[in-house]
């Protein structure tokens, strides 16, 4: 059997298929064959050479999914022009600003349907997102003056978790008014912890975005 000469493509081929069926029907109505079915000839021995299993095939699309706005949050972590407030203000406003999330939220996915993304989706932003990224910008934020709290490590799950889930409409089938509420309700609860940080160009971006999903579902 002819060794392939471009694994890197053939993994990538894979990974890009399955995130699409993934997101779409769900990773529990997605068999390897449907996987294999989209492929263009790939066979079932190609994708086992590559992935033992359905399941793992999961963990590297999210892997993949979460490594470029990890990237980016170390990116901004890393920046000394900033003060720890306004370090947040720019994740929030970069981070909905990724072409990928037009992406995401054409393909619509029902998170209620993807279990599995969804615990990839809580793991990721509770124990790799807010103890390494915006922990230590709110420790930054302590130090510079610009946060005030007692519970840095509290805080920085709250924001995160706001953020990440309960203000995400692919989660809870959100309409542009409830988006349009739970976006004032955050603003309120940050500007009582001392930080105005959420402006007329995130809600805006969040509004497209509520927009695109609500059309494409």
């Amino acid at each position: 059997m002819a060794r392939n000469k471009h694994p890197e493509e053939t993994v990538n081929r894979i990974l890009d298929v399955s995130f699409r069926l993934f997101m779409e029907q769900g990773y529990e109505r997605t068999s390897i064959q449907d996987i294999i079915n989209h492929l263009g000839g790939l066979s079932k021995g190609a994708i086992y050479h590559h992935f033992k299993s359905k399941e793992e095939i999961l963990m590297a699309v999210t892997d993949r999914m979460t490594a470029d706005s990890n990237q980016m949050l170390a990116a901004i972590r890393g920046r000394r022009d900033l003060s720890g407030k306004e370090k947040l203000k720019v994740i929030f406003k970069d981070s909905i600003s990724r072409p990928v999330q037009d992406e995401i939220f054409t393909v619509a996915p029902d998170f209620r349907n993807n279990p599995r993304l969804l615990f990839s989706l809580l793991h990721d932003t509770v124990d790799e997102v807010a103890p390494n990224y915006i922990l230590p910008i709110i420790q930054q934020g302590i130090s510079d003056g610009t946060i005030q709290t007692d519970y840095p490590k509290q805080l920085a799950e709250l924001i995160i978790l706001v953020a990440n889930i309960w203000m995400n409409p692919m989660i809870f089938d959100d309409s542009k008014e409830d988006s349009y509420g739970k976006f004032m309700v955050f603003g309120q609860m940050l500007r009582g912890l001392g930080l105005d940080i959420m402006d007329q160009d995130i809600l805006a971006r969040l509004q497209e975005l509520t927009a695109v999903y609500q059309k494409n579902k």
